[in-house]
């Protein structure tokens, strides 16, 4: 009778050498990846950690050489949130990336969905229309528009004829939101249709929960590009100080204190929080919209 002999226990098989390689190859592979990975990471951080550090540091050891503060000045941000008019900034930034978001959504919405999901004449028409807006740099048109607003509707100093645009839909976010519709089937929509969904409710109830990632990003596009417009604020409200936004009003902090860079550093943070908190609780859905945004042309 042949005796079976078991594999002693703890005892590993040997290893061939082209196991070897491939598991080298793949260490290897992984340390290359992700050391770029790190590198990009640094790039974009570093710069945001240093104004954050200065933003910390005294006035005198702003100015020198030094990475880390010797002393962590928090007072800072309670000397730029006391500057006055720092506050009306923020509330006239909210108030008009705010507003300015829900406007463009609301509008832009039926008009996306139509153009995805409608069989109309025109159609191409108008999306080739839509399509030339988004090519058309806004300075061709701000005299005319300029005058519209301030000689005709006297809403010079002030935020709304950067506002009350929004309510009529925006190309970049029509485009946008079309795309992303494009990929929701149409069979859900002729459901609901025999349903006895009309095509509002269909919007509504349908198309719109599915279409969150779309929505997301396109109200994030906009709240950054609202946020952080400096050209809009400086043709309408540089007139008026109490219509300034932070991105305008920083640029007349950073000229009253041009040598104190410990509270330029500290309003520039402020001004970027709101911002990056934002993207960061909203990331998940903001990728996703980019990311399933034209698939379908």
């Amino acid at each position: 009778m042949t005796q079976v002999l078991d594999k002693p226990v703890g005892v590993r098989a040997p290893v061939s050498p082209a196991a070897r390689t491939a598991r080298r190859r793949a260490a290897l592979e992984w340390v290359a990846v992700h050391s770029l990975g790190v590198a990009a990471a640094l790039f974009f951080t570093l710069p945001f950690v240093f104004v954050l550090l200065t933003s910390l540091m005294s006035d005198t050891q702003a100015l020198s050489r030094d990475l880390i503060p010797r002393t962590w000045e928090w007072g800072n941000y309670k000397s730029v949130l006391d500057t006055p008019g720092f506050l009306t900034w923020w509330r006239n930034t909210l108030v008009y990336a705010g507003l300015g978001t829900v406007l463009t959504v609301v509008s832009s919405v039926p008009v996306a969905y139509a153009l995805a999901k409608f069989r109309f004449r025109g159609r191409n028409l108008s999306l080739m229309l839509v399509i030339a807006m988004m090519m058309l740099p806004p300075q061709v048109i701000i005299i005319p528009m300029y005058l519209f607003w301030a000689k005709q509707l006297d809403l010079a100093g002030t935020l709304w004829p950067l506002i009350i645009p929004m309510a009529f839909g925006d190309a970049f976010s029509i485009f946008l939101l079309r795309q992303f519709l494009m990929t929701i089937p149409n069979e859900y929509l002729d459901a609901a249709k025999v349903d006895g969904c009309g095509d509002l409710r269909t919007l509504v109830k349908v198309v719109l929960p599915m279409a969150r990632p779309g929505i997301a990003a396109v109200a994030l596009f906009q709240f950054f590009y609202a946020w952080n417009d400096y050209f809009g604020p400086q043709i309408y409200a540089s007139e008026n100080p109490g219509a300034w936004t932070l991105s305008y009003g920083l640029e007349s902090f950073k000229g009253a204190h041009h040598t104190d860079w410990n509270l330029t550093m500290a309003a520039t943070v402020l001004v970027m929080a709101p911002v990056i908190l934002v993207f960061f609780f909203a990331q998940r859905a903001f990728v996703e919209g980019v990311t399933l945004t034209g698939v379908k042309g």
